[in-house]
């Protein structure tokens, strides 16, 4: 299970004195978190840049701590505005707002904080599990079986965005094309450049994620104006006191089975790329209300509605590294991000991650293990104070935020194109926002373009062009090409035989 390795990054971080990034990590995490509208993507895209002149294994313990603790900080203001910190903390208002206008928020914070840390731990240990067996699967791997991965993977985000196929698979194109500018990799020959030497070396991947997460985040706060807490009418000085927070925690343990049945959906959902956290939240969510034997009594301040969410919200957080560590492909914007710091680190994404970096993934297992307890601890603790964050006017929050953004980026290499890129990549992610496009298919596309373009090349070679003769030889390569179309064809299915469903009733 690699326990040597386990150990190795565990004792590096209190003898190597990386416990003060990964507490760094989680203290940003936190503070992100509380703050709707920023959340774990806009604070890794920062940090990009940030961990340049670190070594690997620390970044991997500061962007773990980010990773481990925006959740749990986005179920404060989620408990106690009725304003979810993070999209996925959503379903945690349904019965987190109404046990705060009870006078129990402190009961519905503990609760949070003991399902966070412990479908963490359970989401993680799931992800050691399968280490091995991963290494084995990727062993048995050809140019073949990582194009048609590639493929699987960007079918499979583009399909996961319900009722947005179509944007889903405009946006991956816009994303490969990205992936294609500048030198092929086989020829050398330049492409999409327009004679911008600029582009010659493709277009970097620091500036496009922290535009297209952290600028185009801030823009659309902008626009939206005030603060959190003025823009929440029912604040009141009672739902803000936090107090039976050790009630709350104990409850977690009294419905142990919820918190089960919750962060093993959040494992299993987090695994799906594209899915992510508020997939996995609702579902979890929904599953404890249908069991239940009193469903009314939901909506209205019963606690099982806060675990269950809350655990598999951090759960997915393992399950989503599980296709990162093994194929290299992205289960979730985070993960997406967390590529971006990997490649700064001169580590390739790709499925060559888990057999050659294998220090630098158990290093992020062990930071989000300590943060998704740290965090928890630290947020009982100061629950009552970084609620003050989200009084902050976001005319505040906004150039402070897009000022530490284009100064890390610009830094990185020293070159103003890479600020206007950052610029450019803003406004496009702000427009996909605003029209509904996701941001994920288009990153997830722009990462792993050129290891589908360099395995397509080196099967055509080996296959002397007879590329899907060559494939159909292969069992796991048909086995994905079977998956990669069964994923696209199901959800058009589902839509014909529900409108056929509709016009006979």
């Amino acid at each position: 299970m690699g326990f040597d390795a386990l150990f190795s990054a565990s004792y590096e971080i209190v003898a190597g004195g990386n416990v003060l990034y990964l507490l760094a990590g989680i203290l940003l995490g936190l503070c992100f978190g509380v703050i709707p509208g920023l959340g774990g993507t806009t604070a890794l895209a920062l940090l990009i840049p940030v961990t340049f002149n670190m070594e690997p294994l620390a970044a991997m313990y500061l962007a773990g701590g980010v990773m481990g603790a925006t959740s749990f900080g986005g179920s404060i203001t989620a408990i106690l505005l009725n304003t979810p910190g993070t999209a996925p903390n959503a379903a945690t208002t349904f019965d987190g707002y109404p046990l705060a206008q009870q006078g129990k928020a402190g009961l519905a914070i503990g609760a949070s904080a003991a399902a966070s840390a412990l479908g963490g731990l359970i989401g993680l240990f799931t992800l050691l599990l399968f280490i091995p067996l991963a290494k084995k699967i990727v062993l048995s791997f050809g140019p073949s079986e990582f194009f048609l991965l590639t493929v699987l993977g960007l079918t499979a985000i583009a399909v996961s965005v319900r009722g947005k196929l179509l944007r889903g698979l405009i946006a991956g194109c816009v994303g490969l094309i990205f992936a294609f500018v500048g030198a092929d990799a086989i020829s050398g020959e330049l492409r999409f450049t327009g004679g911008v030497g600029y582009l010659w070396d493709g277009i970097p991947l620091v500036p496009t994620l922290t535009g297209m997460f952290a600028i185009s985040q801030m823009i659309e706060l902008a626009l939206k104006g005030g603060s959190v807490a003025r823009q929440e009418a029912g604040n009141n000085p009672e739902t803000m006191k936090v107090t039976g927070v050790w009630a709350g925690v104990k409850s977690v343990f009294t419905h142990w089975p919820v918190l089960l049945r919750g962060s093993l959906i959040g494992t299993i959902i987090g695994a799906i790329p594209g899915l992510g956290g508020t997939v996995a939240s609702f579902l979890a969510y929904s599953s404890t209300v249908q069991t239940d034997k009193d469903p009314d009594s939901y909506g209205k301040g019963n606690i099982r509605g806060v675990i269950a969410p809350e655990a598999a919200n951090n759960a997915k957080d393992g399950g989503s590294l599980i296709p990162t560590i093994a194929f290299g492909i992205p289960g979730s914007a985070e993960t997406a991000l967390f590529l971006g710091i990997l490649v700064l680190h001169g580590i390739d994404p790709g499925p060559a991650i888990l057999l050659y970096h294998e220090r630098e993934i158990y290093g992020l297992i062990v930071a989000l293990t300590a943060s998704a307890v740290g965090a928890s601890l630290l947020g009982l603790m100061m629950s009552r104070y970084l609620i003050l964050i989200t009084k902050v006017d976001v005319g505040v929050v906004v150039p402070v935020v897009i000022a530490i953004s284009l100064t890390g980026v610009y830094v990185l290499e020293g070159r103003m194109a890479d600020v206007l890129l950052t610029l450019v990549m803003g406004i496009v992610g702000y427009l996909m926002i605003r029209f509904d496009y996701p941001r994920l298919t288009l990153v997830i596309a722009l990462v792993l373009g050129e290891t589908a373009e360099k395995s397509l090349h080196q099967v055509q070679l080996i296959s002397d062009n007879r590329v899907l003769a060559y494939m159909f030889d292969r069992p796991i390569s048909v086995i994905l090409i079977v998956a990669t179309l069964l994923t696209f064809f199901l959800p058009m299915m589902r839509q014909v035989m529900a409108r056929r469903k509709m016009i006979a009733e």
